[in-house]
């Protein structure tokens, strides 16, 4: 039947290849050479051409920047005010119906309008839920999620800036007030930005950008996912990596005498009041740096003591 293909001796069945064609062809090409092995990260299927284009992809589409997931939010007329007097960013202002209104109140809308700043009006139970039970007087702020930098761009805004970098880290400190104690003190001393670790460390929350009284605003803070690592990374990058703490071998007028190490590229690492630094960031250390301090005192906290180091570094550069 026309067209069957099913029927029997339709197809043409033939052996390997094509048998009508005389094989010389084939096997002459066969032998010819190929030319020179291609190297292995020219070889699209091998490991070292693939790490080789996650590296280029990597380096051409680093993020500049990391985005906490979730919105912080700051409770209470006194609170709010000082926000947004110390120019810290707010995506909006919530206020509960029937909310007094005193000066303080009033003293956040103006400058709320003054800002741009969107006013919502919500019930006393949504804004009990939106701040999770906070005392909030009637008033709340919705801050913006943080935008981390990435830990390389503290490096380029010193390059840009043509200055030796300068870059705080900060290990295993917890308290955010510390934290932004630490970035208000960094961006008046002239550092290019402060490193903080992703996890067991204080992040950018409201009481953060409140202490830093909108520091942050103007220095970059960056997180890492592993302290250590990034800290070799800079070493590599020829910065000389210090740590702050009471038994270091060098003391800070040392480090900050003329022609010591505060002129060149420096990150000064600071730990915990409480714990100090890390076993492994010590040791990661070029130099441990001690704060000369009467002998009743034995320790400072992060904030006064990244203070003192930074202050100090500061007058070594201008002299």
């Amino acid at each position: 039947m026309p067209g069957n293909s099913k029927r029997k001796g339709a197809i043409k069945k033939t052996g390997k290849g094509n048998p009508t064609a005389g094989s010389g062809g084939r096997v002459r090409r066969g032998l010819e050479g190929k030319g020179p092995t291609p190297k292995a990260k020219d070889r699209p299927y091998h490991q070292a051409h693939k790490a080789a284009k996650r590296a280029e992809r990597d380096k051409t589409t680093r993020p500049k920047r990391r985005t906490t997931s979730d919105a912080e939010w700051a409770a209470g007329r006194n609170s709010v005010v000082e926000l947004l007097q110390g120019g810290v960013p707010v995506a909006a202002l919530y206020v509960a119906e029937g909310a007094e209104r005193d000066n303080r109140l009033r003293e956040a809308f103006k400058l709320a309008a003054e800002q741009g700043v969107r006013l919502l009006e919500v019930t006393r139970n949504e804004m009990d839920r939106m701040t999770n039970g906070a005392v909030h007087q009637g008033l709340a702020a919705r801050l913006p999620a943080y935008e981390y930098a990435h830990a390389d761009d503290l490096l380029d805004r010193a390059d840009e800036l043509k200055e030796p970098a300068l870059v705080v880290a900060l290990d295993q400190v917890t308290d955010p007030r510390n934290l932004g104690a630490v970035i208000r003190s960094a961006a008046g001393f002239g550092a290019h930005g402060v490193l903080i670790p992703e996890r067991r460390a204080a992040g950018m929350t409201a009481s953060a950008w409140k202490t830093s009284a909108g520091a942050a605003a103007r220095l970059p803070v960056a997180q890492t996912v592993n302290l250590t690592r990034q800290l070799k990374a800079y070493q590599e990058a020829g910065c000389m990596v210090v740590g702050l703490a009471a038994d270091g071998d060098l003391s800070l007028p040392e480090l900050v005498a003329p022609g010591g190490l505060a002129e060149g590229p420096l990150v000064v690492v600071v730990g915990s009041e409480g714990k100090g630094l890390s076993r492994l960031v010590a040791e990661t250390c070029d130099q441990i740096v001690s704060i000369p301090m009467a002998a009743q005192l034995e320790s400072l906290n992060a904030g006064v003591a990244a203070s003192v180091a930074l202050y100090a570094i500061s007058q070594a550069r201008l002299a």
